[in-house]
């Protein structure tokens, strides 16, 4: 390499040393500790105790997808099972902007006011190009994640509604055994997993908008019939006549409806989340709802459907999972796909093909 700093003609030219490269990486960094492993009864025993970095702990062994950590999840997950059920479950929902975080940080506050100690599991919607989620519900309830009694925790939907329902589920235990008598399911807002969250919740919630100009828009028979009680958020200011007039569409809407199995007649209410108006009186019609669900048997006999329900629900993942990781169909799958392509044979036709092939290799004939 040519130095021209060492030319005669810049002899009187001084040059100072370079600096050396600085590390990448700070050397005062503490070196991160690893993960403390625990045994399952270990597991079990923290959660008993309400030690809510262990509880944190085994609902990412239930969020992964390694069958090691799935097999552990199971273990924790029975033992939890007899502590668990002595919480109120509400599922809450409303299109994206409702303020549905919002308004849980409210009603939070409200519960831990009482002596409630309440756990948030909020499903969170993933990218479908990037498969990331940005978790960030707990930005948004300032309040409730600074309190030692409430436990948030965001979950991705990973593209599958269903899987994350179901480990959501099984969060739901574990969070009853660590003490908490509450639990906010929030939904990711965008249809199927409304659905979801209503098989595993006793109160049903669903937060309108009103000023908006799709209050119509927002009486759909499948999410009004699902709901127990709707709330029109944002009742403040210019807005509380706007909301009025939407809450009365919408008790009109509900006397189109049958009655509901519970005999239950659902309420409309407005508030406002970020003022924390109307919230007491919100709080009031979920107590009188399962007041009067557990008097006439149907709060038991919900939650017994719904263990059903999940039964069912965990056997079709099984068997689907089962049929795509056999050797067989992993083999067929490619060629069928591609016959379909090529209109060699209906969609129908290549179902039942690889069906039948499944059967026979389970039954020892392939």
């Amino acid at each position: 390499m040519k130095h021209p700093e060492n030319d005669e003609a810049y002899k009187g030219l001084k040059v100072n040393k370079g600096v050396a490269d600085v590390p990448t990486v700070n050397p005062y960094l503490k070196k991160r500790t690893q993960r403390q492993n625990y045994s399952p009864a270990e597991y079990v025993e923290g959660i008993l105790k309400g030690n809510i970095t262990i509880l944190s702990q085994a609902v990412t062994l239930i969020e992964s997808s390694r069958m090691e950590h799935q097999q552990v999840a199971q273990e924790i997950i029975e033992k939890c099972l007899p502590y668990a059920g002595n919480s109120v479950r509400i599922g809450i929902t409303g299109v994206p902007g409702a303020g549905k975080s919002t308004s849980i940080d409210a009603f939070g506050m409200h519960l831990l006011q009482q002596g409630h100690k309440l756990a948030v599991l909020a499903i969170d919607p993933s990218s479908e190009r990037s498969k990331g989620s940005i978790l960030g519900d707990k930005t948004r309830m300032e309040d409730l994640s600074r309190q030692k009694n409430a436990f948030i925790r965001p979950s991705p939907s990973a593209g599958s509604l269903g899987g994350v329902a179901r480990k959501t589920r099984e969060t739901i235990v574990l969070c009853e055994a660590a003490g908490f008598d509450s639990v906010f399911v929030e939904t990711v807002g965008v249809g199927q997993s409304e659905t979801a969250v209503h098989s595993m919740v006793d109160f049903f919630l669903l937060i309108q908008l009103a000023g908006t100009g799709d209050e119509l828009q927002g009486i759909k028979r499948g999410i009004m019939e699902m709901a127990d009680g709707i709330i029109i958020n944002k009742a403040d200011g210019d807005n509380i006549d706007k909301a009025k007039l939407a809450a009365a569409q919408f008790r009109n809407a509900l006397h189109l409806f049958p009655a509901t199995d519970s005999g239950w007649v659902p309420k409309v209410l407005t508030y406002s989340g970020y003022y924390n108006l109307g919230i007491a009186e919100i709080w009031e019609m979920i107590d009188d709802y399962v007041s009067y669900t557990r008097g006439n048997g149907y709060f038991d006999w919900k939650r017994k459907e719904q263990s059903k329900y999940w039964m069912y629900e965990s056997i079709n993942d099984t068997l689907r999972d089962t049929f795509y990781h056999n050797p067989v169909i992993e083999g067929m799958l490619k060629t069928a796909e591609q016959k379909v392509l090529n209109n060699e044979i209906s969609s129908f036709m290549a179902a039942k093909q690889m069906i039948d092939a499944f059967l026979n290799n389970l039954s020892g004939k392939a």
